[in-house]
């Protein structure tokens, strides 16, 4: 049998492939002034003392821009100031970088428990202080964004939430 694939076409898939990261590479990380966040909870997560919470954050500039990997999340009190916060990754692997035109998302998941306490956490009463917003630091270069906690909510285990890896759209696996 004759192959009848034109002797470009091979050629052209490469340049494009080689074009678009090049693309990619070309735009530059978000910077603070930049992102807006929220971080609501996900209908129907609660149960057996977790909930998870979906991050998303929107690219409000005029530019695109770029985001890749795990957030980190610090919890704040109703004036702001800090709260105990451990955010980590379970997931192995690499990250993708997410392009943000303008008014697009990124989003990302946030599991943690807000009532069942962790060690040297008071068990007769609420674990932590509510977390009334998250400053979240965005990968490559820490930019960052605050958002309100819709509900006000404590994270026990001193402020201890596994996060996932920033996915393109407003809805993350699981949200």
């Amino acid at each position: 049998m004759q192959d009848v694939t034109p002797p470009l076409v091979g050629c052209t898939t490469v340049y494009a492939a080689a074009l678009f990261a090049a693309v990619l590479a070309s735009v530059a990380p978000c910077k603070s002034g930049a992102l807006t966040a929220t971080f609501t909870p996900v209908a129907g997560s609660a149960g057996a003392g977790n909930i998870s919470y979906v991050l998303r954050i929107r690219n409000r500039s005029g530019r695109a821009c770029s985001v890749a990997g795990t957030p980190v999340l610090r919890l704040l009190d109703r004036r702001n100031r800090p709260l105990p916060s451990y955010s980590f990754s379970e997931q192995s692997g690499t990250a993708v970088l997410v392009v943000l035109r303008p008014g697009r998302y990124s989003a990302a998941v946030a599991r943690f428990s807000p009532d069942i306490a962790g060690p040297g956490e008071p068990i007769t009463r609420q674990c932590e202080p509510a977390a009334y917003s998250v400053r979240v630091l965005v990968p490559p270069d820490d930019a960052n964004a605050v958002a309100r906690v819709r509900p006000p909510t404590p994270v026990c285990e001193h402020g201890r939430m596994s996060v996932s890896v920033f996915v393109p759209g407003r809805n993350a696996p699981g949200s």
